[in-house]
């Protein structure tokens, strides 16, 4: 996998570029400010990104600023967003308008080693990676909304395919069948209004464009 990675912090940078070699992807630019990351993933067009929020000069959003227009010019990008804190609007924007190929995750998911490489290949796949603390933050933003209808295990399923995660993980997870898992599902799309949807990041877009999307109360 061919990746360009946009990071201001010189210690994860570099240890994310250690990280990827050593798992076998290629690292075919590296980006240390907001302007250097467009014109690096514009010419090398990369088979994926990562890409940290805030970036010099100004660190606000220079990071997923960056992805969001080289997205217009490279339509399905796949990009994975890293930052320090979670930031419910970088992750609402990010997910705007249906797109795959994204993921959000906090800096912290980048040391297991194992999540953050499964993540990164989830989302070069055309899949959706969020993170577990990203996740809790939609569920738990809302009051009086579908969400209070869910069972707790509902809950639970909807948090693992937020996440990104199939049925056979979520019922591997949950220590339930697979059978369990789609009937909960079924479940989790009746009380949030949603129609029923193909297996895959596109049930987990459709439900986080409801979560994000959905008025506050």
């Amino acid at each position: 996998m061919r990746v360009v990675i946009a990071e201001d912090n010189v210690l994860l940078r570099e240890g994310l570029v250690l990280l990827l070699t050593s798992a076998g992807h290629e690292v075919v630019a590296v980006a240390g400010t907001g302007p250097e990351t467009l014109p690096a993933l514009l010419e090398h067009r990369p088979d994926a990104a990562v890409l940290d929020v805030r970036m010099p000069p100004n660190f606000r959003d220079e990071g997923l600023r960056a992805a969001l227009e080289a997205r217009k010019e490279i339509p399905g990008l796949p990009v994975l967003v890293l930052s320090q804190y979670v930031e419910e609007s970088y992750a609402t924007e990010l997910l705007g308008g249906g797109s795959s190929g994204v993921g959000y995750l906090l800096k912290d998911r980048v040391g297991r080693v194992d999540e953050f490489l499964d993540a990164l290949e989830r989302v070069a796949s055309g899949g959706t990676a969020l993170d577990p603390e990203v996740v809790t933050e939609l569920l738990t933003r809302r009051k009086d909304s579908p969400l209070d209808s869910l069972t707790p295990r509902e809950r639970e399923v909807l948090e693992l395919m937020a996440e990104g995660h199939d049925n056979a993980t979520i019922a591997k997870t949950l220590v339930v069948t697979e059978r369990s898992v789609h009937k909960h599902i079924g479940n989790v799309f009746l009380k949030l209004g949603l129609p029923p949807t193909d297996s895959g990041h596109r049930r987990v877009l459709a439900v986080l464009a409801h979560l994000t999307h959905a008025p506050k109360a």
